[in-house]
């Protein structure tokens, strides 16, 4: 059966199949619940491979974006054009990639800090955030934060780019945000002064993650050559290395993709590759390995238990000894990010655009793509 083209509009279909594609090659490199005084997660945000960085009513996304999984385990609906949630607010983040969100503080007053490839920490106050009122078509909010890692002279005055930075801790009571960049180095910046406090070197190549164990005053990294480091904040000196790969199997992908730790700071889990390994920090000892079928890309603690997440479509949770005790297939292909309310709410951010909002009880409460600039 033919049909009328007499209206046809070839640059409005052309512009729909580009919009389609850009969509569905977003990626979600980091989500954090925003403080709220609520016991139930009110706000998400999230970091994208676009530079933005959004906050997302999860009341809203419930409402409107809801996903549906068939008894097998199959997505029911895909994310589409059509499904794209609207931010509460859309902030120019950064030029290149936004690789990481968190929140310096608690309540209203805290300050929504990202990072990104530009090299860039920027910094916005979260209640002028919620009072601006703005729509998503509007970006213009200015950073009250903004601090720029340092480049490195080499022959001739001439200066390296600025290397990027990965990932972000927080000593809120220090006054510090620690990066991990890809010049091999840490950096500690003081938020009242936005000057650096101190650099932590001594890694051969970039970092990917970065964690405060603010109780012994110490910060641990994890870096693409493969090894973690304790530094010690008082001095800038490395007190241990830690090294999964010289472990009896041998790792075929031996960089430290993510560490996390405990709340009672004394285990520490990390991926490398196609294993999982969690340590007891006061003893220096590896107490298990877990092997997984695809690179872990992000993980966390609850409790005594660790969610991780990978290359492929499932949040898995083990115990301390390495045994599986669930997963749960989530929306994302390949997911970058695990976060972690303290209600339970779980969300899982990555490939797509795409970001899953599950229950404590493992039941899918929304899955919503997210809009870019």
């Amino acid at each position: 059966m033919g049909g009328d083209a007499r209206n046809w509009d070839e640059e409005s279909y052309r512009k729909s199949i580009l919009k389609e594609r850009e969509i569905q090659s977003r990626t979600v490199f980091r989500t954090v619940f925003a403080p709220s005084s609520s016991q139930n997660p009110e706000y998400i945000v999230v970091a994208s491979s676009d530079g933005s960085v959004a906050p997302y009513s999860i009341s809203y996304c419930i409402s409107n974006h809801h996903l549906w999984f068939s008894k097998s385990g199959n997505q029911m609906n895909m994310c589409g054009s059509s499904s794209v949630a609207e931010p509460f607010c859309l902030l120019e983040g950064h030029n290149g990639p936004a690789y990481d969100v968190k929140f310096f503080g608690d309540g209203d007053n805290s300050l929504l800090l990202s990072c990104g490839d530009d090299g860039r920490i920027q910094g916005w106050r979260w209640n002028t955030i919620l009072n601006s009122g703005c729509d998503a078509q509007e970006t213009d909010l200015k950073p009250v934060l903004d601090l720029v890692n340092p480049q490195h002279k080499g022959p001739w005055g001439s200066l390296s780019p600025i290397p990027e930075n990965n990932a972000l801790a927080i000593d809120y009571q220090g006054g510090s945000i620690f990066s991990a960049a890809g010049d091999s180095c840490a950096y500690c910046w003081d938020v009242e002064t936005s000057q650096i406090k101190m650099v932590f070197r001594g890694h051969t190549d970039y970092l990917h993650c970065v964690v405060a164990r603010n109780s012994s005053n110490q910060i641990i990294t994890g870096s693409e050559d493969g090894s973690m480091r304790i530094w010690d904040c008082r001095n800038g000196k490395c007190v241990n290395i830690i090294e999964p790969k010289q472990m009896k199997s041998k790792e075929a992908f031996p960089w430290i993709s993510c560490i996390g730790l405990d709340s009672s700071e004394s285990w520490l889990a990390c991926g490398s590759g196609r294993s999982l390994s969690i340590w007891n920090l006061p003893a220096s000892e590896c107490i298990s390995r877990i092997e997984t079928c695809s690179p872990t890309q992000d993980l966390v603690f609850d409790d005594n238990q660790i969610l991780a997440v990978g290359e492929e479509p499932l949040l898995s949770r083990f115990d301390l000894n390495g045994m599986t005790l669930s997963q749960i297939q989530c929306a994302p292909q390949s997911a970058f990010s695990i976060s972690l309310h303290p209600s339970g709410v779980m969300a899982v951010g990555g490939f797509g655009g795409l970001v899953d909002v599950i229950s404590q009880f493992g039941s899918h409460l929304c899955t919503f793509c997210c809009r870019g600039h």
